[in-house]
């Protein structure tokens, strides 16, 4: 939801001042076959399409590791959203609901996050399939699954080199 007249029945705005408080760096952008909100999907499948981390260049160093985990959690900002909303009826069915109460991407901070499988890396950008953002969307950061700790192999030991 993109066009400020555009709501649904029940749903209710409220009237804010200007962001100020907090700045973001985005580390580069995602690549997805969606342009339009109409196109993506209300929640990715990790066995969807093959979307695209593209890093900038100065972060490519910072995915060293990164390879050995098969889930990773994507935050994105969903530049295209509204902001406003604090009640919504998601479904145009009568039911309204508090916007912290569901995963819309319309929030007052509407950063999205996915988890997704890792495909593969190459060249600083992340090939993953889960995501359900559209085409351009800035990438705000890169973390291993919140739940899986360490890496899915153990590391190698380090050599050991004799004094």
């Amino acid at each position: 939801m993109t066009n400020k007249d555009d709501l649904r029945p029940n749903e209710q705005t409220v009237t804010l001042a200007p962001a100020s408080d907090a700045s973001l760096r985005f580390i580069g952008k995602i690549r997805t076959p969606w342009r339009s909100r109409q196109q993506c999907p209300r929640q990715g499948q990790i066995d969807g399409p093959e979307c695209q981390l593209v890093l900038d260049l100065v972060w490519h160093e910072a995915l060293r590791g990164l390879e050995a985990y098969e889930m990773i959690e994507v935050l994105y900002w969903l530049d295209r959203s509204r902001r406003d909303l604090v009640l919504q009826s998601p479904k145009s069915d009568g039911q309204t609901f508090g916007t912290f109460a569901l995963r819309s991407p319309v929030r007052p901070n509407p950063i999205g996050t996915a988890l997704v499988r890792l495909e593969r890396i190459e060249a600083g950008t992340v090939y993953v399939r889960g995501l359900d953002c559209l085409d351009g969307t800035p990438l705000i950061d890169i973390k291993p699954d919140r739940c899986a700790f360490s890496p899915k192999a153990p590391p190698k030991p380090a050599a050991i080199i004799p004094r």
